[in-house]
């Protein structure tokens, strides 16, 4: 990432990260796997969609790519601070549904207990080819556990 803490703000990170995706790619000559967390899942799957013959995979880890912060636990703090939340999400699901379907696998990892991100938000209703994988980790667990690292790594691990 090298990019400091990630905001969430996907307008100003997906372009940042699009720039790294270009710079390895080009530099190794192989497609990129992008492996996000959070609102750094909705990064990947954002360059994935508008580079895939860059990116090699994609894989989220409880990321709210349906509705997008309406569904996490900042809601109301995002609300009271004058997010049109509904607008963000009417936004959201317009792109899902008219603009290019992804391109390149995406696994989906969420976790019913998540805590965060409401884990409905994290299933891709448009993109039939997402692999939706449940775990049972927290939210901020995501990072750190041993089953989603085994998970991650199986995935990467294919061709």
């Amino acid at each position: 990432w090298g990019l400091g803490r990630n905001s969430g703000n996907v307008a100003v990170h997906a372009p940042q990260v699009a720039d790294i995706v270009r710079e390895l790619h080009s530099a190794t000559g192989s497609k990129v796997s992008l492996v996000g967390w959070s609102m750094g899942g909705v990064i990947a799957r954002e360059v994935a969609l508008h580079q895939p013959d860059m990116v090699r995979r994609v894989i989220t880890m409880g990321s709210p790519i349906t509705g997008g912060p309406k569904y996490t636990a900042f809601a109301g703090q995002l609300a009271s601070g004058g997010v049109d939340l509904d607008a963000i999400e009417a936004h959201i699901h317009h792109r899902q549904r008219t603009g290019p379907a992804l391109r390149v696998p995406v696994t989906a990892i969420f976790s019913r207990r998540d805590g965060v991100v409401a884990w409905q938000a994290c299933i891709d209703q448009i993109n039939q080819s997402v692999e939706h994988v449940e775990v049972t980790s927290s939210h901020l667990g995501l990072g750190f556990d041993p089953e989603v690292y085994r998970l991650i790594a199986r995935r990467l691990a294919k061709q």
